[in-house]
């Protein structure tokens, strides 16, 4: 009786645990987590009057402040240095010329971002370069997640270690990602019958890359949306086939993403980046597992 009661418990909790994965998840603290800033909220960032000048930047203000966005931080530092992302080795030209605010080019959410995650030559308000979040006890030896890119506690203004971005962060179909995809006036599209459509049937497609004449790009809002930091809403349909609903995330990550919950958040955390990194994924190497959650 007590061992048919010890199942009956362990899958009770393994149902529990499953819920708690599913398209049921319901935050409990605000959406917009690190971005609330402290206490200033949505104002740190789209000042609703003057841009940087009505958050007291005007000695350094670019005279453009505030024109796109309602942008709150000063960018003036920024605009027209150049930073090398993702390594040095052969084919791995990453540099990104940073653009201000009359940029028609996808790549201004970089300069933006910047303004308060840069840490060297931006000196953003209210960071502290310290994660937000509570960390899961199992992510890591050190739980910590540098959130000041070029002030991260390795060589100052050192950007070889962050993810490519840019202009020159291309995302292309077969080569280097390897999916069996197409690219259509610069979006991503999967044929039924090819690996890609099997993958994203069995997690989905929630990056959001630029357009940069015809090519998709990676830039910081490709992987992060910067208004919802623990939750993201999934529609069943042409780009997840997952249940529609709401599913956890962390780091403002732009799909279900949980590296807490043991086997099944690291097959989230997998699964993300396999979106664009197709060599990597189950279906491109002959394998059919769908995700769990």
């Amino acid at each position: 009786m007590k061992k048919v009661m010890l199942i009956t418990l362990v899958i009770f909790a393994a149902a529990t645990f499953v819920m708690a994965q599913g398209p049921g998840y319901s935050p409990s603290n605000d959406v917009l987590g690190a971005h609330l800033n402290y206490g200033r909220g949505c104002a740190a960032c789209h000042a609703p009057h003057s841009g940087a000048y009505g958050n007291g930047a005007a000695q350094h203000s670019d005279p453009t402040s505030g024109n796109v966005a309602l942008w709150g931080q000063d960018v003036v530092s920024l605009v027209g240095q150049t930073f090398y992302f993702g390594g040095t080795g052969p084919g791995q030209n990453y540099a990104e010329t940073l653009v201000g605010f009359t940029a028609t080019t996808p790549d201004l959410n970089i300069t933006l971002c910047l303004s308060c995650h840069d840490g060297n030559l931006a000196k953003g308000a209210m960071m502290k370069n310290a994660v937000y979040e509570p960390l899961p006890s199992n992510y890591g030896t050190w739980n910590t997640i540098p959130t000041l890119l070029g002030n991260d506690g390795t060589t100052t203004g050192n950007y070889l270690n962050d993810h490519p971005v840019g202009l020159n962060a291309a995302i292309s179909c077969g080569g280097t990602y390897n999916w069996d995809c197409t690219i259509v006036n610069g979006a991503i599209t999967w044929p039924s019958g090819t690996k890609m459509y099997q993958f994203v049937q069995n997690y989905g497609f929630f990056v959001s890359p630029g357009n940069y004449n015809g090519t998709p790009v990676v830039t910081c809002t490709t992987c992060h949306n910067q208004h919802l930091m623990n939750v993201v809403k999934v529609t069943h349909g042409t780009k997840s086939g997952l249940a529609s609903g709401y599913y956890q995330t962390m780091f403002f990550v732009r799909a279900p993403y949980n590296p807490g919950s043991g086997t099944a958040g690291a097959n989230q955390t997998a699964q993300f980046c396999r979106e664009c990194h197709g060599g990597e994924s189950n279906e491109m190497n002959n394998g059919t597992a769908g995700t769990t959650f």
